[in-house]
């Protein structure tokens, strides 16, 4: 018996394994078999274990091959879900996602998935299928022109014209999807190729010459930055989603305790440092703490490590850090510059340049600044969490589900005022327990990416935390928890609006409710429909107790919180404006956030 020549890629995580396959020979001793086994004994190479999609007619081939070949396939219930159950499997172990689905439709309901991994910097790689390559370009049945419509949201993506490219295809495409600045990678192929029969030979390495991430950073720069860190008065690091993608947690907490710097969290950088350290300010940004955002209007050295000066973090640009020179380490040169000039720009790998870093730095702290931010904290919204309402607020939702949690879950969110409150309140200590979509705020993201993450590590708790507009878009994925067995518990903050939406109808248009609020079923009935267990929360004592029964159950919970409708999430910074323009509740003669 002969399997096809394996590699030195990462191992596969445990799955059930399959009798070993036989396969005939060529002259050469190599297998011979369809495309179709060639794809998934490529996969097997790459160390892949797991796959989410959808089948249909391009495809029926390769699901021909599946049920022989060591992975486990998630049947989800629409294509979408398969790439965000692919973007939170990455987030939540570090390995590629990977995602399968036919032509035409099934192609196409990838691409806001692949979006998302793509503004989130995740690696994905997705399978398609296309119509024979007779009938390419004659407007056959269920035919799109994928490649070009994912060309602008994918890392790289390609159409396989011959049977002998698929390994050196899947081959690349899995080293471009991992390395440098991680991203989506889509090869689609032919129905005719799958069903084809060839030689299996999978290469060692990859044969793309031209694509050279900097992964070293140059060391005159890094020598520069260490000057600028030492001199600087009050320095001020922008932490993002960068550190954890180069695994570089421990070195920054490292350079950080060093340094004496505090640091403010992008929305995706929360949990790359310990957030109940006392140099963690918290998230910056349109919705994050009031003095952190007071920091970056003051500092005199801003040091922005692994993030893009995205417009959510940055406010108006003329207005950002205005009193800061900036240092930007990024492993994507075309980040640097692009929005905020980078008087000491270091392009490389977070870890590598940290590394470098660190023995150039003095050992020093910074009381007399890290004093002052203190005294930019709101007091107020520290008495106003301390309340006990009747009913359930959300921040006090968050807070019990951190208590009761210890912290220790991964928390997925789906896009909308949960997710900002999730992202203030929660409190996040671990990297990669933080699943989110950043970039490009796909609402739907937190049910599929949840059962991403759950069947990625099944050894921790999932928690997702869904809006009742979000939820209602993917909520069709119980029946996928359900048919896997899964452990996934639902928060579902329900105010019966779009609430991120009514929000801004609030604050910016004389409260013109247009068309947000939303009719949502009875989510206790609905759990139960699908086999799942439901609970309904509407008084604050409830909330712990409904905490914990759903953390005692087997199978997926759903916990209905119903909140006040009009809560809207404090502070903010109006649209346009800038970081120190934030908008606050007020709460008798305070402000309250």
């Amino acid at each position: 018996m002969v399997s096809a020549p394996m590699t030195d890629s990462p191992p596969a995580s445990p799955a059930a394994a399959r009798p070993e396959r036989e396969w005939p020979l060529d002259q050469h001793g190599f297998p011979i078999m369809t495309g179709a086994q060639m794809v998934t004994c490529s996969l097997e190479a790459e160390g892949v274990d797991l796959v989410f999609g959808y089948p249909g007619g391009a495809v029926i081939p390769l699901y021909d091959a599946l049920p022989a070949a060591n992975l486990h396939h998630v049947l989800v219930r629409f294509e979408q879900w398969a790439a965000l159950a692919a973007d939170g499997y990455a987030r939540a172990t570090g390995r590629v996602g990977v995602c399968m689905a036919t032509s035409g439709p099934g192609a196409t309901n990838l691409v806001t998935g692949l979006a998302n991994a793509q503004l989130d910097s995740v690696p994905v790689v997705a399978i398609t299928g296309q119509v024979n390559q007779s009938l390419i370009g004659r407007d056959g049945f269920q035919e799109v022109d994928i490649q070009g419509i994912t060309l602008p949201v994918t890392k790289h993506n390609y159409l396989v014209r011959r049977l002998e490219d698929i390994a050196p295809t899947i081959k690349e495409a899995f080293y471009l999807a991992r390395s440098g600045r991680p991203g989506p990678v889509l090869v689609d192929i032919p129905k005719n190729l799958f069903q084809a029969k060839g030689s299996f030979i999978y290469p060692a390495e990859t044969g793309r010459r031209g694509y050279q991430p900097t992964q070293t950073p140059n060391q005159r720069q890094v020598r520069l930055a260490a000057e600028m860190i030492d001199a600087a008065k009050r320095p001020l690091i922008m932490a993002g989603h960068g550190i954890m993608l180069a695994n570089a947690t421990a070195e920054f907490r490292q350079f950080v305790e060093k340094s004496g710097i505090p640091i403010a969290f992008t929305l995706l950088g929360l949990g790359c440092f310990p957030e109940d350290h006392p140099l963690s300010l918290g998230m910056m940004g349109m919705h994050g703490h009031r003095e952190t955002n007071a920091a970056l209007n003051e500092c005199d050295l801003l040091i922005n490590i692994g993030a893009r000066f995205d417009d959510r973090a940055t406010g108006r640009l003329d207005d950002f850090a205005k009193n800061a020179k900036v240092i930007h380490i990024d492993i994507d040169p075309a980040e640097i510059g692009k929005n905020v000039y980078a008087d000491v720009p270091v392009v490389s790998d977070a870890r590598e340049a940290l590394e470098q870093l660190i023995p150039l730095i003095t050992e020093r702290t910074r009381d007399e600044w890290t004093d002052w931010i203190a005294t930019q904290r709101n007091v107020a919204l520290i008495r106003a969490l301390e309340d006990q309402p009747d009913g359930p607020e959300p921040y006090t939702i968050i807070k019990e589900l951190a208590a009761v949690t210890n912290g220790e879950a991964i928390v997925v969110t789906d896009v909308g005022q949960h997710q900002m409150w999730t992202a203030q309140h929660y409190g996040f200590n671990y990297p990669d327990r933080w699943l989110s979509s950043g970039g490009l705020g796909t609402m739907g993201y937190g049910l599929p990416a949840a059962i991403g993450a759950k069947m990625g590590r099944p050894d921790l708790e999932v928690w997702t935390v869904v809006g009742d507009g979000g939820f209602q878009m993917s909520l069709n994925e119980l029946a996928t928890c359900m048919q896997e067995g899964l452990d996934v518990n639902i928060a579902v903050i329900n105010n019966g609006f779009l609430g991120m939406v009514r929000q801004w109808q609030d604050l910016f248009h004389a409260k013109n409710y247009s068309e947000v609020q939303i009719l949502a079923p009875d989510f206790v009935k609905l759990a139960e429909a699908y086999g799942a267990t439901g609970i309904r929360v509407t008084k604050a004592s409830e909330i712990r107790p409904a905490i914990e029964r759903s953390r005692s159950i087997k199978g997926p919970v759903v916990i209905d919180f119903v909140i006040d409708p009009e809560m809207n999430v404090w502070p903010m910074v109006p649209p346009g404006g800038s970081n120190n323009e934030m908008m606050f509740e007020q709460f008798g003669d305070e402000e309250r956030v």
